[in-house]
């Protein structure tokens, strides 16, 4: 009696082709990313002593030594953990905030409406690594600000009213300083916000009209519709723009930490004190993100 073949069904056969589809970002994942991850990890417990003639270096496990010294002994890197970690929580609610009001505005229907969205989408193209590099290493770009700066009136109505806004040591100073330190960061919040206002954007798109119209219907204003059926409906996407926010201002390429472990590790040959500082500096990044993540996700609402 012949044995039947087994048949694969649909099902499987999706998946055996969804999984040579990914192969290459598997292989790469490992190779790439997790290979190198656990390196730097037996790096940051160990005193790497470069040595060619035992394959590059060699490594003697030292426990929490250097940890210990990035924390406690080196002078810089905990002055800017700290100022890089109270500067991302000042101009993480900025970056929502503008984000969320962009993305309102473009999903109103105006003529030109595809044109401006292309417009608000230009900072992440301009954001991109060659772009970035063009702008901070631009001769030009550099002479026209030092100009700008140079002949600029100290004197001027906008300067004044700052003089008497801030006070020393009050409050009421410290909240105006920081209203004028967003207003002067207004471009770099606006490069930030591309790939946020988007995920709004489409969070709003999906919105149901017939919602709205039920509620204009039992009275409500614009304004009681925005606070129980848009913010609602949206509260998802908000903490999902918290992560991506947080993930990207760690990462990015002017971001200061980074700098200073690239550095350490390029410039000093310190491989073992950088990859401490990077894994300390990671540690942060998932602490905060799991904090906020926990306090916002008690209050997201989510739409069956």
């Amino acid at each position: 009696m012949a044995r039947k073949k087994s048949k694969m069904t649909l099902a499987a056969k999706n998946a055996v082709a969804g999984y040579l589809f990914i192969l290459p970002f598997i292989i790469g994942f490992i190779m790439f990313l997790v290979i190198p991850l656990f390196q730097s990890l037996r790096m940051s417990v160990s005193e790497v002593t470069i040595n060619p003639l035992a394959g590059g270096f060699t490594m003697d496990f030292v426990k929490f030594a250097n940890f210990n010294e990035a924390l406690n002994i080196d002078p810089q890197f905990k002055v800017l953990l700290i100022e890089n970690l109270r500067t991302m929580i000042l101009d993480l609610p900025a970056t929502l905030i503008f984000s969320f009001f962009v993305a309102l505005l473009l999903n109103q229907s105006f003529k030109g409406r595809g044109f401006v969205r292309a417009i608000f989408f230009m900072p992440v193209i301009l954001s991109s690594g060659v772009i970035v590099g063009l702008e901070f290493n631009n001769a030009l770009l550099k002479d026209m600000k030092d100009v700008i700066a140079d002949t600029s009136n100290a004197s001027s109505i906008t300067t004044v009213l700052q003089d008497m806004l801030v006070a020393e040591s009050s409050q009421a100073g410290d909240m105006f300083q920081y209203v004028f330190d967003l207003i002067d960061s207004v471009y770099d919040i606006a490069i930030r916000s591309g790939i946020q206002i988007i995920i709004f954007l489409s969070g709003l798109q999906t919105i149901s009209v017939s919602m709205f119209e039920a509620a204009k219907i039992e009275g409500c204003t614009a304004w009681e519709c925005f606070w129980k059926i848009t913010l609602p409906m949206v509260s998802s996407l908000i903490l999902v723009n918290i992560i991506y926010t947080i993930i990207d201002f760690f990462c990015r390429s002017d971001n200061e930490v980074m700098e200073y472990i690239s550095q350490t590790m390029i410039g000093s040959l310190q491989y073992d004190l950088s990859a401490a500082m990077a894994w300390i500096y990671f540690v942060c990044c998932m602490a905060i993100i799991g904090i906020i993540s926990l306090i916002i996700s008690k209050k997201v609402y989510y739409y069956e």
